[in-house]
């Protein structure tokens, strides 16, 4: 596919149930493959839904960035300022003050466009005019497609952590990139 025009700006509350909407057909896509879909449906209710990108989009700590094309949302990143809370992602990321990339997920019709890369570039950009030092995700271990493109834009593993979807838990990869 060949790069589109992309805007990516700030989400505002008004965004919060379309946003929903393409949380729910981007997530599936970055899951493990033999995950239960009563699993995944499970967390885009409880994790996705429209009132909780309302809570996210209020919440003075997260930034929620909307990638628009054709005049509609097709991606979104969700950025979270403070640091790693839990402890174990907390003892291997490394710069200080670092920001979250704690979700990014474009529509399947969209990849290959540009619209991740542009994601990426404005939440890279957050990162640094808050004066962090880094900035740090997860990555499902069996997203490969995801993993080398963190890769190709310099983030590096540097741990593991669990994250439950549903009643399962999956193994994510931990990512930073220090600037």
């Amino acid at each position: 596919m060949s790069a589109i025009p992309v805007t990516v700006d700030r989400a505002g509350l008004w965004d919060a149930e379309t946003l929903s909407d393409v949380a729910a057909a981007t997530f599936p896509l970055a899951c493990p493959p033999d995950l239960a879909s009563e699993d995944i449906e499970t967390y885009i209710d409880e994790v996705l839904s429209d009132e909780r990108f309302g809570d996210y989009l209020n919440d003075p700590d997260r930034t929620v960035l909307k990638a628009v094309a054709d005049a509609q949302i097709v991606g979104y990143a969700m950025l979270v300022a403070g640091g790693p809370r839990d402890p174990v992602v907390a003892r291997v990321i490394e710069p200080r003050p670092v920001l979250e990339i704690s979700k990014m997920y474009v529509l399947p019709g969209h990849h290959g466009t540009g619209v991740s890369t542009a994601l990426m570039a404005a939440a890279l950009d957050h990162a640094h005019s808050d004066g962090c030092a880094g900035a740090w995700l997860a990555v499902n271990q069996q997203n490969a497609r995801a993993q080398r493109f963190y890769t190709k834009l310099g983030f590096r593993t540097v741990g593991t952590r669990t994250l439950t979807v549903g009643s399962t838990v999956c193994d994510d990869y931990l990512m930073q990139q220090a600037f």
